[in-house]
């Protein structure tokens, strides 16, 4: 067979097998179709199906057939972060300064304290999770910040799935959430930042500034439907700026939508755009992200590193919005469920550490740890919340009839 039909074939897989698991399963509870690709890219990549049957696999997933996918993986995660850029609610935010700075920075600095613990640890404990190009602080960091994340595209997407999303908590939490989301990226332009191309990355950003003005001034003088196809081409020309700078263009993909207004497209038209690309290519990048999965120093120590991190990640989160509900005054419920909501990694946490693995700060090992962390965050994020906001539902009913 030629690459075309090999890519066809394997194609076919990639969009068939995870939804024939999430359909027959039923696992939308616990597992949504997103977490269910995710782990299915897992499962195809080369630490199971590859070791399992290594002739099928190498028959299947040829450089050629990898490369085509990886291209398509490249662009469907660089709109879904120019998405996630764009749909940020820093006015929001800022009008409500206080109480979003406060718990932004302790949801996003405690477990960043705790990961960064965990990862010292790791690197205590034995060879093999630094990257080649990585060095302790870069490595101590990104970990770290990794088990900070909050993954603010499939936080809406749960929050519209447990029916909060333009409710007053929803919208508390994704304020919360798009702080951490701008922290997120500018720790991870620090710890990307090359000093032996400190002055292109300082030229990038410093005419990144007066382009932008122009760009947005272009925007509000067109109409809707050009401003998708500008939009799209500020992508790209952001995202190869950042990428020859040093930067990385999953940086340039998010700067791109930061300063992108969401006033200037429809919500519904957004949404829609944000659903067809988890759709029709995504699934592309899940199974780029499971081919990179590595187990080579042992099953065993990349499942109990997982399982440290997540705990760090769990209980660092949790410690973090107890400390600001408490501050503020918020209801013990409240906490809970804010808590848990802003677990939710997957995506986001899994393209930060793809951008790590790409410049060598962190090892195949490390990196197949930090995607078991998210996929665990994630998995437990609804089954935490739903009962929580059942019973707060159901009191609030009930409280007129008293």
């Amino acid at each position: 067979m030629n690459s075309a039909e090999l890519f066809l074939i394997a194609m076919a897989i990639i969009f068939a097998v995870p939804y024939l698991i999430w359909r027959l399963g039923r696992t939308d509870y616990y597992a949504p179709l997103v977490v269910v690709q995710i782990l299915t890219g897992i499962l195809l990549g080369p630490g199971i199906l590859g070791a399992a049957y290594p002739a099928y696999y190498l028959t299947i997933f040829t450089p050629a057939v990898v490369t085509a996918l990886n291209g398509v993986a490249w662009w469907a995660v660089m709109i879904f972060v120019w998405i996630a850029g764009i749909e940020l609610d820093l006015k929001a935010a800022w009008a409500q300064r206080r109480e979003c700075g406060a718990t932004a920075a302790l949801a996003l600095g405690v477990p960043l304290l705790f990961g960064c613990a965990a990862a010292v640890g790791m690197l205590a404990w034995r060879d093999g999770w630094l990257g080649s190009q990585g060095t302790n602080t870069q490595f101590v960091l990104g970990v770290g910040m990794a088990c900070a994340v909050t993954a603010l595209p499939i936080l809406i997407l749960f929050l519209e799935k447990l029916g909060v999303l333009r409710e007053p908590l929803g919208k508390r939490v994704l304020r919360y959430a798009s702080l951490d989301d701008v922290m997120i990226w500018a720790v991870l332009a620090l710890i990307l930042l090359d000093f032996d191309r400190v002055g292109k990355q300082a030229i990038f950003l410093a005419l990144l500034v007066p382009v932008s003005i122009g760009y947005r001034a272009l925007m509000r003088r067109i109409p809707e439907s050009d401003r998708w196809y500008i939009g799209l081409v500020w992508l790209a020309v952001c995202a190869y700026g950042a990428d020859v700078s040093g930067l990385h263009f999953m940086v340039g993909a998010f700067l791109a939508g930061a300063v992108t207004d969401s006033e200037w497209f429809n919500q519904e038209h957004m949404d829609l755009l944000r659903r067809h690309v988890l759709l029709t290519v995504m699934p592309v990048f899940f199974l780029s992200t499971g081919l990179r999965t590595n187990w080579s120093i042992g099953g065993a120590s990349v499942f109990i590193a997982a399982a440290v991190l997540l705990v760090a990640s769990v209980a660092g989160k949790l410690a973090g919005v107890g400390i600001a509900g408490k501050l503020l005054g918020w209801a013990r419920g409240d906490i809970w469920i804010v808590g848990w909501l802003l677990q939710t990694k997957a995506l986001i946490m899994i393209i930060f550490v793809n951008v790590l693995l790409d410049r060598h700060l962190i090892s195949s090992e490390t990196f197949t740890a930090l995607l078991l962390m998210a996929v665990g965050s994630t998995m437990l994020t609804i089954p935490m919340v739903a009962p929580k906001l059942a019973g707060a539902k159901a009191a609030a009913q009930a409280l007129p009839m008293m």
